[in-house]
């Protein structure tokens, strides 16, 4: 099962930790970039990208997921119909998060998180129609190539880390199905960072990779122990 997480919640409790990263991850999807402290940004990014997984699949079970945390129903369409698509050929780290200094008052470290690409405006997008959706496709390989091993790898290992909570959970509620996805979601991680660690000898490469790996056997395990239980 994967390892709790450490350390103080943020806000007063879990459930109040949920409404709050759920509100920050709506905002993250309409507006494609937020800043907040640095600490709600390193605990928004794994929801956040496996938000955006659940959208690259695009059925109905991921879209109900994805309703649970993000109740905002037009922030949800363009989650599934732009942002999901745009990543099709991405097998993680669809964020980015930039450090920006401390705050004025309390000097909290601040930080701004962002999708990896940038948001086509909407009027362009009827405007240029297909042929915009052809262009992006293209970019999209280029772009993937030119992240490094160590951020390919790092990103893989945190979702294949959120993948194998999700298969727990799921688990523990019965849900084969998610289950099952979930521990793809979790093995595709762990392949593209044993992938990024082939190409360089980076201990932290190989760290990660290994990390990746583990979640997706955890992340399989929680699957298997669901498909027993509901025989």
């Amino acid at each position: 099962m994967p390892t709790p997480t450490k350390g103080a919640r943020l806000g007063g409790g879990p459930a109040h930790e949920r409404l709050m990263l759920a509100n920050l991850a709506t905002a993250l999807f309409e507006h494609g970039r937020i800043t907040t402290t640095e600490a709600k940004a390193k605990r928004l990014r794994p929801l956040a990208e496996r938000l955006i997984t659940f959208a690259k699949r695009g059925d109905l079970h991921a879209r109900r997921r994805v309703m649970t945390v993000v109740r905002d129903k037009s922030v949800v369409h363009e989650l599934f119909a732009e942002i999901g698509p745009r990543y099709e050929n991405r097998p993680g780290g669809y964020t980015r998060i930039t450090k920006v200094g401390p705050r004025k008052g309390d000097n909290a470290p601040m930080a701004v998180i962002e999708l990896v690409e940038a948001l086509t405006a909407k009027a362009e997008t009827v405007r240029e129609g297909e042929a915009a959706t052809r262009r992006s496709a293209k970019k999209a390989p280029a772009k993937k190539a030119a992240a490094s091993p160590a951020e390919t790898a790092v990103a893989a290992a945190e979702t294949a880390a959120a993948a194998a909570e999700e298969a727990a959970d799921d688990a523990a509620e019965g849900d084969v199905e998610g289950a099952e996805q979930a521990a793809a979601e979790a093995r595709a991680a762990a392949d593209a960072a044993g992938a990024a660690a082939e190409v360089t000898d980076d201990p932290k490469v190989e760290e990660a990779a290994g990390e990746a790996e583990a979640f997706a056997d955890m992340a399989e395990d929680a699957s298997d122990e669901a498909k027993k239980s509901a025989e």
